[in-house]
């Protein structure tokens, strides 16, 4: 089967040169029908014979192949992109969302599954019983007891709406890849760091273009601009370009968006709830939209006073500086003043902490400190991959030596590759008798230029460990359903082992760990950390409501659809976020054109982008506990693992935090660490 039909081959070490976009159709094809008929052998069998293995258990494995294969297409879509494989991509998406959302719509089906949830299931274990819990939540929220014509609806809404959010995706990829800019006069570079000079200088040198400098919408190219270029007319240029992302001609977003929030609001009406956002949060943390949003707008309450206090000061600093008269800034000067402003006030520049982060040595230092807190051992390994670029790695446990997963590291920008970094996995292990996981991290983070390593910034060394942290999530869970694995818990919660590995970042003695000089070997020195921790909390009342806003506009607009409908994007966003945004001369058109987090997959992070800062309560309260029994202590680090990694969705996600803070989340922790 592996060399006819490659995306299914179950191999661990996958033959990514063998996925090639003509086997696509073919491939996808069968894997649909091989669910198909496992689907039928549930729905066909003797009703007086139903047990767990026959009705649920057969459920959970019935579309492995389909899982696999799409899943690997996906993958393709976001890493290496081509017309070739777009084209098989759309060509499957149809076939694939209507076999996909049959199945919680097939009556037969849900008529077996029910007769067993209904009988004596004494005998079971207690993740069995939450298995078959979850999976009828699951049928119910997806419309298993509508009616024929409503199921028939749905079906309809749910190959709509993987069609249109398919195509919000490439229009922001296409767009931010259609956007360059080339200068040949050095002059216009002044203010930029070295680094980003010769990157720039070595991009064009990859676009034969000799003697020039090449500027992008991926992020390495464009925030050195914003942050440092002390030319203002650049500057305006890169903000200009930022603006056609998902916007004008035919990346076009604005009416995308609107036909995703309407389809979503009525496929939320067809399951009796009154908005997407309550039928997304009935069974997360929050419960319900109402509840989400109440936790947006009180923290936007208590940091509102701290935020006009940032905006009113780099006013002020721009007016002294320039001799103007203060007022709003444009969108293109905020950046650079707030970071000028930074300099003088701390005397501190990010880009003198890049020669600490070479790429590889921050990973074998983070490999240093995990093992060390869960008791893993991480080496790297000889695979295949889908490019040059991508390195791959295998997780052991340092007790018993089994190999717990592997997964593979790509970190740097290409055109065919999605803007963003992310964790997903290819393959879920199972604990007894031990099958190893597999998943990867992506990034798009600075590359290396010339004769030196890919030098990172200490945001990208944080993304690093966030994506790291879901990965970790993936690798040590140690569930026996896999749909109840790893990743697999509720959204407000999927972001705390991720966002709880950034405190690492900041600590000094795992810092050590991590942070050498790429020639010297040296540790950052003590004036210089000294410096980078009394800027962390520099302007930190915008970021928090940056954050906010965007949680914020998700939420109005799918809690509270029908009050927006038909309207002016830009004028929405404005009126939604008038307290949430720093006035500017110019307003910046609406972010949603081009957040792939809401609207480039059918859910996604849809009413669920509050969850950032929900489990940011969660990670900052939980590293409590590792600050005061030791940051690197192992104890705590095992205990971790135990309770959080391990778990996935096995028990509610409340318990698993309870088992390892003994106690409720508290919110004060994040304000303090926020210096809120």
């Amino acid at each position: 089967m592996s060399e006819t039909h490659p995306f299914l081959a179950d191999d661990f070490k996958i033959r990514w040169s063998a996925l090639t976009p003509d086997h696509i159709e073919a491939d996808v094809t069968q894997a649909i029908e091989t669910s198909r008929t496992n689907i039928e052998k549930i729905k066909s069998q003797d009703h007086g014979n139903f047990s767990y293995e026959s009705t649920f258990g057969a459920l959970e494995s019935a579309t492995e192949d389909l899982d696999r294969s799409w899943g690997r297409v996906n993958h393709l879509d976001s890493v290496a992109n081509s017309d070739a494989l777009r084209e098989a991509l759309n060509k499957m998406l149809p076939p694939v969302s209507k076999f996909s959302s049959s199945i919680s719509l097939d009556d037969q089906l849900w008529a077996v599954l029910k007769a067993y949830e209904s009988s004596d299931l004494s005998s079971l274990s207690e993740i069995k019983k939450r298995f078959i819990e979850e999976t009828c939540a699951d049928f119910r929220s997806s419309g298993a007891d509508l009616d024929p014509e409503a199921k028939k609806r749905m079906g309809e809404i749910n190959a709509e709406l993987a069609k249109v959010t398919q195509k919000f995706g490439e229009n922001v990829l296409d767009s931010t890849k259609a956007w360059e800019l080339y200068l040949d006069d050095e002059f216009r570079l002044a203010g930029l760091p070295d680094s980003a000079k010769t990157a720039a200088a070595e991009d064009a040198k990859s676009k034969k273009k000799e003697g020039q400098w090449r500027f992008s919408m991926q992020h390495p190219s464009m925030m050195p601009v914003m942050q440092h270029a002390d030319d203002e007319a650049l500057r305006k240029e890169m903000w200009e370009g930022s603006c056609t992302i998902g916007h004008g001609g035919d990346h076009e977003n604005g009416d995308l968006v609107w036909e995703i929030l309407r389809l979503r609001d009525e496929k939320a009406k067809l399951l009796g709830f009154d908005s997407f956002a309550d039928l997304i949060l009935e069974r997360r943390m929050a419960q319900s939209g109402a509840k989400a949003l109440k936790f947006t707008e009180d923290f936007h309450e208590q940091i509102l006073s701290r935020f006009h206090q940032d905006i009113e000061e780099l006013q002020t600093y721009k007016a002294e500086k320039t001799n103007k008269e203060k007022g709003p800034l444009e969108p293109w000067e905020t950046t650079y003043w707030a970071e000028k402003r930074r300099k003088e006030l701390f005397d501190f520049d990010d880009e003198a902490l890049r020669p600490y982060f070479p790429v590889e040595q921050v990973m074998e230092g983070l490999f240093s400190l995990t093992s060390r807190l869960f008791g893993i051992r991480i080496s790297d390994s000889a695979a295949e991959a889908w490019d040059d670029d991508v390195t791959f790695y295998e997780i052991h446990d340092t007790q018993s030596d089994e190999h717990l997963g592997s997964f593979y590291a790509d970190w740097h920008p290409r055109d065919s590759k999605r803007s963003g970094a992310w964790m997903n996995y290819l393959k879920t292990g199972l604990p007894s008798p031990r099958t190893p996981h597999l998943g990867l991290i992506c990034g798009n983070m600075t590359k290396p230029t010339g004769d030196k390593p890919a030098l990172l910034t200490h945001r990208e060394v944080e993304t690093v460990f966030h994506e790291f942290g879901h990965l970790l999530h993936h690798l040590l869970s140690d569930v026996e359903i896999k749909s109840l694995a790893g990743v697999n818990v509720p959204w407000d919660f999927v972001e705390l082992p991720s966002q709880i590995m950034e405190n690492f970042c900041w600590d000094r003695g795992s810092l050590d760990f991590f942070a050498k000089h790429y020639e010297t070997g040296e540790t950052i020195p003590d004036e210089l950390f000294d410096k980078m921790v009394a800027a962390r909390n520099y302007m930190s009342a915008s970021g928090f409501m940056r954050q906010l806003s965007v949680g914020k506009l998700d939420l109005e607009l799918h809690a509270h659809y029908s009050k927006y409908e038909g309207r002016d994007l830009d004028g929405v966003d404005r009126e939604i976020l008038a307290s949430y945004k720093t006035p500017l001369a110019t307003p910046n058109p609406t972010m949603a054109r081009a957040l792939n987090h809401l609207f480039s997959d059918p859910l996604g992070y849809a009413a669920g982008y509050y969850s950032y800062k929900w489990a940011e309560v969660l990670d900052a309260d939980a590293f409590t506990r590792f600050r005061k029994e030791g940051v690197l202590n192992s104890e705590t680090g095992h205990s971790f693992r135990k309770e959080i990694l391990s778990k996935g969705n096995s028990r509610p996600v409340e318990e698993s935090y309870h088992a390892f803070m003994g106690r409720e989340p508290d919110q004060a922790a994040l304000l303090e660490r926020s210096g809120l």
